[in-house]
């Protein structure tokens, strides 16, 4: 019975995936073993469940019907798993977790790790990408987008939070060069920038009435990479314009020092997704509830994180006088 439920994950994997090679990829097998174990699915059924060429792999009549059918049987075992599995004390099973790659390493990552370490019977399985991934199709249970997300009839989502980015410079920079005193001055010192595709990132400033303005200092190095950025600033290369979270143990070790905070950017909302289902397994359910408890420490904003402390001057500067482009 164990083998025949495993020869039909392996056939629905195959035909979600779109290839064998993909299939193996997502059950941790090799191509051989996914082509054998449909070979045995089809011999024992006694059809042909692909139209198999060189180029292109397509269910036949049968093969549809049967996939339909699979479906349905592994989402009512999936739902009885996971009624079960909302009553046990302990998490168990592989919970796949999307995430983008730099948040995903300094901040998910150690809280999945530490997941983990409490719960033995829980495996976990991150993918670092800065992709949008397609969780139903690529078969993960958890995602972390940042970005305003489209309307989804298939999708669960919490709101963590919105990232605050934050203009920020070494001592050593601002002590040869001294500190700008309000966001005009900034334009007239050197930028670590952010750049990809020739096209330079401009700093954006949300000022306390909602209103924006963008800054563009001057060009003294170029990246397309935000640890890199943090780097240069910290060794005094110039100013950089990066998430709060990301400058926070930089600002900790003396390193850098925060200049202007340029509030929450509607483009940087983090939510968590995950596919919709009426039961939630416990696995999910922890790893849900880690997050939403952790996530928006690291996106308080600098007046509000003890970590990432503004000058009172500039608080000052950027509530009382706020400088807005006309």
């Amino acid at each position: 019975m164990n083998e025949r439920l495993n020869g039909i994950n392996v056939f629905v994997q195959a035909v979600e995936a779109g290839s064998f090679s993909a299939a193996a990829a997502r059950l941790h097998q090799t191509r051989s073993a996914v082509a054998k174990s449909i070979a045995r699915l089809e011999e024992r059924l006694g059809v042909r469940l692909f139209h198999r060429t060189t180029r292109s792999q397509n269910l036949t009549e049968a093969g549809q019907s049967y996939y339909e059918r699979c479906v349905r049987a592994l989402a009512e075992l999936d739902a009885g798993e996971a009624c079960i599995g909302t009553g046990r004390s302990e998490p168990t099973g592989r919970l796949r977790i999307s995430v983008p790659v730099l948040f995903g390493r300094q901040f998910v990552a150690p809280l999945m790790m530490d997941l983990a370490q409490r719960y033995p019977q829980l495996t976990i399985d991150i993918s670092f990408n800065d992709r949008v991934v397609d969780l139903l199709d690529e078969g993960f249970d958890l995602g972390l987008r940042v970005g305003p997300l489209p309307n989804s009839s298939s999708l669960a989502a919490r709101h963590l939070g919105q990232q605050r980015m934050l203009i920020c410079g070494a001592p050593s920079y601002l002590q040869a060069h001294g500190e700008p005193n309000n966001l005009q001055e900034v334009s007239g010192h050197a930028g670590i920038l952010y750049s990809r595709g020739r096209v330079v990132k401009e700093w954006t400033v949300c000022t306390p009435d909602g209103r924006t303005h963008d800054l563009l200092p001057q060009q003294r190095m170029l990246v397309d990479d935000l640890q890199v950025i943090a780097d240069a600033t910290a060794r005094g290369m110039g100013l950089a314009w990066l998430p709060c979270w990301l400058i926070a143990p930089y600002v900790k070790r003396g390193e850098l020092k925060v200049l202007f905070d340029c509030g929450e950017m509607e483009a940087s909302q983090m939510h968590l997704v995950w596919p919709h289902t009426p039961y939630m397994p416990a696995k999910l359910r922890v790893a849900i509830d880690t997050l939403l408890e952790v996530t928006p420490i690291y996106l308080a904003s600098a007046e509000e994180n003890p970590a990432l402390p503004l000058p009172a001057t500039h608080i000052r500067q950027r509530k009382d006088k706020p400088t807005t482009r006309s």
